[in-house]
């Protein structure tokens, strides 16, 4: 009896750890322990065992595994982020959503990912942009954006005039122009000097040419003007 109560405390560290391993990391981790389940909100943790996250996975787009990390579909916005109170998921049922720069930093640093950008105008239309790889550096390096590897679904290359910068939020300028491009386009983003592609910009009704630039835009689709009906950027790990 004693020989066995030894063995198991000895056993208890190593089960805690597989417990831990266990957790999900993304939704390529769900997808893989049954790939039957559908699209849906599920909880993952990406940073560990007490960080645990609510997110939408996609699991029918191109073959699946998908967790989304910007999701705009409602007349909402996310315009107000502030580099330090940036919302994780401040509503997936209302159909606005954002992961969080820390959980996209840490997922990122854990393993390769690629990168889908689904989009929808009012007129039904629907097209994608993908990229081979997608990274982000930490909050240290200003979260900058590294993305590559493009292929058109339709929707053109907005993204990689993005590419290297940091990101920029109404209280944090890191872009290269010579004001706040999140103040001046009512966003948060990896802007350049400043966007082909915005996002979390303020939700608009199709062309609204009123502000420049504000709307939910992907210039290599409808241009600057054009706001669209929804976009959802989703990773997923390299197979």
């Amino acid at each position: 009896m004693k020989l066995v109560s030894v063995f198991l405390v000895l056993l208890a560290p190593l089960l805690t750890s597989c417990q831990k391993l266990l957790l999900p990391v993304d939704c390529g981790d769900i997808y893989n322990d049954d790939n039957s389940r559908p699209s849906g909100v599920y909880t993952i943790y990406p940073i560990g065992a007490t960080s645990a996250v609510q997110v939408y996975c996609d699991m029918v787009s191109e073959g699946g595994r998908w967790t989304v990390s910007i999701l705009t579909e409602v007349n909402t916005s996310c315009s107000s982020f502030t580099i330090n109170h940036i919302p994780v998921n401040p509503g997936i049922a209302a159909g606005e959503y954002w992961l969080g720069l820390e959980s996209l930093y840490h997922l990122t640093l854990r393993r390769k990912y690629e990168l889908l950008v689904d989009m929808e105008d009012f007129d039904g239309n629907k097209v994608f942009a993908r990229y081979s790889s997608f990274s982000i550096d930490p909050e240290s390096y200003g979260y900058r954006l590294l993305v590559s590897g493009f292929t058109d679904g339709g929707a053109g290359d907005a993204l990689s005039f993005h590419n290297g910068q940091k990101f920029s939020t109404f209280d944090k300028d890191q872009d290269s122009w010579p004001t706040n491009c999140a103040r001046s386009f009512l966003g948060a983003f990896w802007y350049n000097n400043c966007h082909y592609a915005n996002p979390n910009g303020v939700y608009r009704w199709a062309a609204d040419g009123t502000i420049y630039g504000v709307g939910v835009s992907w210039r290599q689709w409808k241009g600057d003007d054009y706001s669209l009906k929804s976009i959802s950027m989703k990773i997923r790990p390299v197979q």
